[in-house]
């Protein structure tokens, strides 16, 4: 298992490279979950090790349903990441989060399908993690000091109501999740939450507000045309903050990376040694502990 990558970068929609990573290398990793979204770029930004990750492809060629998250999060593990900072394009349901402006949430509600393989755990091994807070509030407010030191319009808090795809919801969705006081609506931050904190990572996301979803009668609902036509300017900022994000970041000592221990409740010896294998990286450090000498 690699060491040393303080900090990786997923980039959504619009946000398929990393400007300014430095001695930049891409590393293709297999893993028991298939192959990651694209290679991971490897480099560094001010002399901090950093990967960057393109979330659909650097084509753009995988809907939010098709991410290969487990193999995304598997690698980014195996090569000794301690930290994931996600970008995602994201539509608002507040007035006060306009376009161009960031959202840096704090919780997550779930109206996905079911279609997206959310567990690393299964076939033998059991663990149940706590997602009573899924974002790292360490990393969520390193974040936050980045992109006001950039001078982008940064909000901090509230709910991310994560939905199927492909599309767009409908008016009535907008105004339910807006009746629920929900900030923002995207289509990505779940799994990736989930799989982040059982692979005791920290993880946080910086929301970049494209359009104002489907509530505002004067506002043209959302289409992906306007949406990409916002995103260039978003990406800009996105890159500008987790450039400033990289260099300010410290030791990564964080209670997000021993959210096994109090999550798992296979005993060592009785995971099967297939599943041990594949779960290598993910599951060496919680079992380390189990099985060291009293």
């Amino acid at each position: 298992m690699g060491e040393g990558i303080g900090l990786a970068v997923i980039g959504g929609s619009g946000f398929y490279d990393m400007p300014g990573l430095e001695d930049a290398v891409d590393v293709r990793v297999a893993t028991p979950f298939g192959d990651p979204s694209d290679a991971i770029r490897v480099g560094k930004i001010g002399g901090v090790p950093v990967a960057f990750l393109a979330r659909h492809g650097r084509h753009h060629s995988l809907l939010p349903s098709e991410l290969p998250q487990r193999a995304n999060f598997w690698a980014l593990k195996s090569l000794g990441v301690k930290r994931v900072v996600a970008v995602s394009a994201v539509g608002s349901l507040r007035e006060e989060y306009a376009p161009g402006d960031c959202v840096i949430p704090d919780q997550l509600i779930d109206r996905t399908r079911g279609a997206r393989p959310a567990t690393f755990f299964g076939d033998g091994i059991v663990a149940h993690v706590s997602m009573a807070e899924p974002f790292c509030p360490a990393l969520s407010e390193s974040a936050q000091a980045a992109a006001i030191a950039v001078g982008a319009a940064c909000h901090r808090g509230g709910s991310y109501v994560v939905i199927e795809g492909p599309a767009f919801g409908t008016r009535a969705e907008s105004e339910l999740y807006r009746s629920w006081g929900i900030g923002v609506v995207g289509m990505t931050a779940l799994p990736e939450a989930k799989l982040a904190r059982e692979a005791e990572l920290c993880y946080s996301i910086i929301s970049t507000v494209t359009d104002y979803d489907s509530w505002r009668a004067d506002h043209r609902a959302v289409d992906a045309a306007t949406i990409f036509r916002v995103l260039r300017a978003n990406v800009a900022m996105g890159q500008s903050i987790v450039a400033t994000l990289a260099g300010t970041l410290g030791p990564a000592d964080c209670s997000c990376h021993h959210s096994l221990d109090a999550a798992l409740v296979t005993s060592a010896a009785a995971i099967p040694p297939a599943t041990r294998t594949r779960l290598e990286p993910i599951l060496a450090r919680r079992l380390a502990t189990e099985e060291a000498p009293v």
